[in-house]
């Protein structure tokens, strides 16, 4: 819990800076990319403050009403951090980029502009700010990289994209997410303007403030998928679950393993049930004793595994 906070903190702090200078960049120079990127970090920014609400919401203790927790309040935050990412980010990006596209992008500064008493470029204003911008999401998006390799090494996963498929640290994967994409999102507006510059053209940057819509969207909406699966109740993988039968199969006065079943309840929080015969000629106290342990060797097998039901079967 404390690396998802401090992962998120690093990234408010990244994007709450860089969408001030972003817009103060939109202001002087008027650039559809620049205005594009300035929707990204605010919608990045009011992110971080909704993932913070759902560690701090899914912290609290277990209640009559919730009787498991809230823990699943971090996947519900997550989802709605992946709407605003598609609605304010994306879409109006997008539109803001097709727009500029359709009807001409206009530049409200076509010269020298003066601030402090100083005379200069208005497009060293937006090289400066969205260089600043990749620094900052580059420290961000190491923190979040950090986090994230912990779980990879803890769970042997050999991938970003098994990560990213298996994980259900929600709050990690959506810095992690958002990070990359306003990252990439940088990069490509700084592309646009440049070459905009140079060209003479403005369809660069309007369409790079195209391309940073579309691509917002579409992570937006595999984020979404990422959430639903857990919102709805997403088992332990297969591979991982295997591992915790071959636990209860394998136990001494174990008979038979009826059924087992995992479900995520909160961010590597596992609930764990199984249906289990044991041996009959074991009595009520000698089963008790066996399934005790039987629950601190799932537990210590994988820490996920938070709750451990097993009922004996006749």
């Amino acid at each position: 819990m404390a690396s998802s906070t401090s992962v998120v903190l690093a990234a408010l702090f990244a994007n709450g800076a860089i969408a001030m200078l972003k817009f103060g960049g939109y202001l002087l120079t008027g650039s559809p990319a620049m205005l594009s990127e300035t929707y990204h970090s605010i919608s990045d920014t009011g992110n971080q403050i909704f993932l913070l609400v759902g560690i701090k919401y899914g912290a609290q203790e277990a209640t009559r009403s919730h009787p498991f927790g809230h823990g699943k309040a971090q996947f519900f935050y997550s989802l709605l951090v992946s709407i605003m990412l598609f609605g304010i980010a994306g879409w109006e990006s997008a539109k803001h980029g097709y727009d500029a596209l359709t009807h001409g992008g206009v530049h409200r500064a076509s010269g020298d502009v003066t601030l402090f008493g100083t005379q200069f470029d208005p497009i060293l204003v937006n090289y400066a700010v969205l260089i600043g911008a990749i620094l900052f999401e580059s420290y961000a998006l190491w923190k979040a990289y950090q986090g994230i390799s912990r779980q990879m090494d803890e769970h042997g996963w050999t991938s970003l994209r098994e990560a990213f498929r298996k994980t259900s640290d929600v709050t990690t994967l959506t810095a992690l997410t958002e990070d990359s994409i306003a990252l990439a999102g940088a990069g490509i507006a700084l592309l646009g303007i440049y070459l905009r510059r140079v060209t003479g053209n403005p369809m660069y940057d309007a369409g790079a403030a195209l391309i940073i819509g579309i691509m917002l969207m579409g992570f937006a909406v595999a984020l979404a998928w990422e959430n639903k699966r857990l919102i709805l109740g997403e088992s332990l993988p297969k591979a991982d679950e295997d591992e915790l039968r071959a636990i209860v199969t394998d136990w001494d006065g174990v008979t038979e393993l009826v059924d087992l079943r995992t479900v995520y309840f909160g961010a590597e929080e596992l609930l764990l049930t199984a249906d289990v015969a044991f041996d009959a000629d074991l009595d009520t106290d000698e089963i008790d004793e066996r399934i005790t342990a039987l629950e601190r060797a799932l537990m210590e097998h994988d820490d996920q595994v938070q709750k451990v039901y097993i009922e004996p079967e006749t």
